[in-house]
């Protein structure tokens, strides 16, 4: 099976082909809105971060952003920064060319003399940027190519039952036809980590699978927090979740029965073909940025009780395994899997049309966060590893 994509001067194959407007700290983010907002064809998002922050909480900040760039999605990126932010321009800079050598243009608000002429110097750099990306073609690529990450939020039973097996099926079909699937949220390991770390390659996969969860308990014993006692939120109570645990072993079923090849810190580069683990935090749009910023293409997103999120770089596609949450938030959700659970469809057929789904979308068909224009991220903070 393949799919048509957009080959990068860097050896990787992107399956939307944007031009990133990047803020390099929040003092930026609103001239990038404007410039984004005047180019169609471009991106961007709002960095709360990039400046005020210590070294390890800046290194996240500064992975996501170069990760950003680097994302196949992306054709070529414009980085706007004030100047004076943590964040230096030449930092930025760096971190990007250590990545990926696609088109790269800088404009720093306070040598160019402020907002007007800065939206007006970036404008034009992402213009060009935006007709030189016109003039690529789609060419076909077999599905080796393809990094998908997975996650789930709003969870609720059906989540553990049908949208999570259902996308660990989708993993492992992904994984025999030589391509990579992300699992994440290693807070939803917790309780359940013996039985990823059996499945690790080797000694030191699983010895980093049972590190990455330890060292997320121990950083919130710190400030007087045991995340075992009540990490359910009030939307899994309600939907029938009691403890963590019982939320970790629904959630680990997205990573499907393949073997573990590697697990990666938050948003560092995937390279590792298979299923792999990265450690980002429970929070959705800041694991799913993380995902992003490690290259993944494509994000399957499973949710019991609905969410809209979306990620500006990558579709999101949303699956269900409540057949009353597809009906009632049809404008958000992209698939029901709640066959899984009621039938007449089979796990099998569900496995083979979400395959399709993921290459349709991957070949350009929209997912309904993308029609909706839903951008909004965010990045994880040291607080929650240290």
């Amino acid at each position: 099976m393949n799919f048509y994509g957009y080959k990068r001067p860097d050896g990787k194959v992107g399956v939307r082909n944007h031009v990133l407007i990047l803020p390099a700290s929040i003092c930026a983010s609103d001239t990038t809105r404007i410039v984004a907002s005047q180019v169609e064809g471009a991106v961007t998002f709002n960095n709360q971060n990039g400046c005020s922050q210590v070294a390890p909480d800046q290194q996240f900040t500064m992975d996501v952003m170069a990760g950003f760039a680097a994302n196949p999605n992306i054709y070529g990126t414009v980085v706007i920064s004030l100047g004076c932010e943590n964040c230096q321009m030449d930092l930025v800079v760096d971190a990007i060319k250590e990545r990926t050598n696609k088109p790269l243009k800088t404009v720093i608000i306070q040598e160019a003399g402020g907002t007007l002429k800065t939206i007006e110097k970036a404008v034009r750099y992402a213009k060009e940027m935006v007709e030189e990306a016109s003039l690529l073609r789609r060419e076909e690529f077999p599905i080796s190519e393809l990094i998908v990450g997975t996650e789930c939020g709003g969870s609720d039973p059906t989540s553990g039952l049908a949208a999570n097996p259902l996308v660990g099926e989708l993993s492992d079909r992904l994984v025999e036809l030589g391509g990579t699937s992300i699992l994440s949220e290693t807070t939803e390991f917790i309780g359940a980590e013996h039985i990823l770390a059996r499945r690790g390659k080797n000694e030191e996969v699983s010895d980093r699978i049972y590190e990455i969860v330890h060292r997320y308990e121990e950083a919130l014993r710190l400030v007087g927090e045991e995340v075992r006692n009540g990490n359910p939120s009030p939307g899994n109570k309600a939907g029938g979740l009691t403890t963590l645990e019982e939320k970790s072993l629904g959630c680990i079923h997205k990573g499907g029965h393949s073997v573990i090849n590697a697990v990666y810190d938050y948003a560092k580069p995937v390279t590792e073909k298979g299923l792999v683990i990265m450690d980002t935090p429970g929070n959705d749009p800041s694991s799913v940025a993380a995902m992003v910023a490690g290259g993944a293409q494509v994000v399957v997103f499973t949710t019991g009780r609905g969410t809209p999120t979306g990620n500006p770089i990558v579709p999101v596609i949303k699956i269900t395994g409540n057949r009353n949450t597809f009906k009632t938030m049809e404008d958000n959700i992209d698939f029901d899997a709640s066959p899984v659970i009621y039938g007449p469809e089979t796990m099998e057929e569900l496995t083979e049309k979400l395959l399709k789904k993921v290459v349709d979308t991957a070949n350009g068909k929209q997912s309904k966060a993308e029609s909706l224009g839903y951008k909004e991220i965010a990045i994880a903070r040291v607080c929650n590893y240290t």
